[in-house]
């Protein structure tokens, strides 16, 4: 029974996994490194690098500001509605991102108050960059916060007190005592936000148009890729975030395991 277990194990591993990163690295190189290098740095694939880049860049540093400011909320206070909010922000683990795309669309529409105000005022949401942006927030917002909320509990407030005691200022307890406690939950966090935030697609797909050159993401120009028929374009991007990918696994063990010796 234990060696058919683990046999399952691998098997499901294996057909699940390891299969599809095989083929589809396969087929990347299958015209030789030179058509792959060709793909890679077309000019809409770099378009598309660049700017899954950039959005996922805003989306990390709004997500360390407010899930660690929301972390704290929820481990450090006690409020009416407490118990709400914090089953809100695992909505986005739900709900599906082609779902979030159409609430986005329902709420900044040109028909809505919101897409009135702002198209009043000249700023395109839909369609555009800063919809992308608030796609990509939705499902990643729970990340920083769901790993800083288990590090917080442990950690107490101990240390925190002590530091204030001695005259420390707010802003020196939270760098100098807060900070080194909780930062290798904090990249974790943010590698899990990097993770998800350069692979997201059907939110993306819904708000940004797929408008070649313009708000075309990575994960987007796959698809087109694909649809268009150009296979080796489509592989060879996807292997590049494969490639990502997998640096991001790396850099998430080693914080997992930091974070875990961190709390001991």
């Amino acid at each position: 029974m234990r060696r058919l277990l683990i046999a399952l194990v691998w098997a499901y591993f294996l057909v699940l996994l390891v299969g599809p990163i095989v083929y589809v690295s396969s087929q990347a190189f299958g015209d030789g490194l030179a058509a792959f290098w060709n793909e890679v740095t077309r000019p809409e694939a770099l378009h598309g690098f660049a700017l899954t880049a950039e959005i996922t860049a805003i989306v990390v540093l709004l997500n360390v500001l407010f899930g660690t400011i929301t972390a704290f909320v929820l481990v450090r206070q006690r409020f009416w509605g407490r118990a709400f909010l914090s089953g809100v922000i695992d909505l986005p683990f739900a709900v599906s991102p082609v779902i979030a795309g159409f609430m986005l669309i329902l709420l900044f529409g040109p028909e809505t108050l919101l897409g009135q105000f702002f198209g009043a005022a000249g700023v395109q949401i839909l369609f555009a960059k800063p919809a992308m942006v608030l796609a990509t927030l939705f499902v990643t917002y729970p990340f920083v916060v769901r790993e800083l909320t288990p590090v917080l509990q442990t950690i107490g407030t101990e240390s925190e007190e002590a530091a204030r005691t001695l005259g420390a200022k707010e802003w020196q307890v939270f760098l100098k005592v807060t900070l080194p406690a909780i930062r290798w939950g904090l990249i974790y966090g943010v590698t899990l936000t990097v993770a998800r935030a350069i692979g997201e697609f059907g939110a993306v797909l819904v708000v940004s148009g797929n408008v070649l050159m313009l708000t075309q993401t990575a994960t987007l120009h796959i698809y087109q890729s694909y649809v268009d028929f150009n296979y080796a374009g489509a592989y060879a991007v996807a292997t590049t975030l494969l490639a990502v990918s997998f640096l991001i696994l790396i850099v998430l063990e080693i914080a997992k395991a930091r974070a875990a010796r961190a709390t001991l």
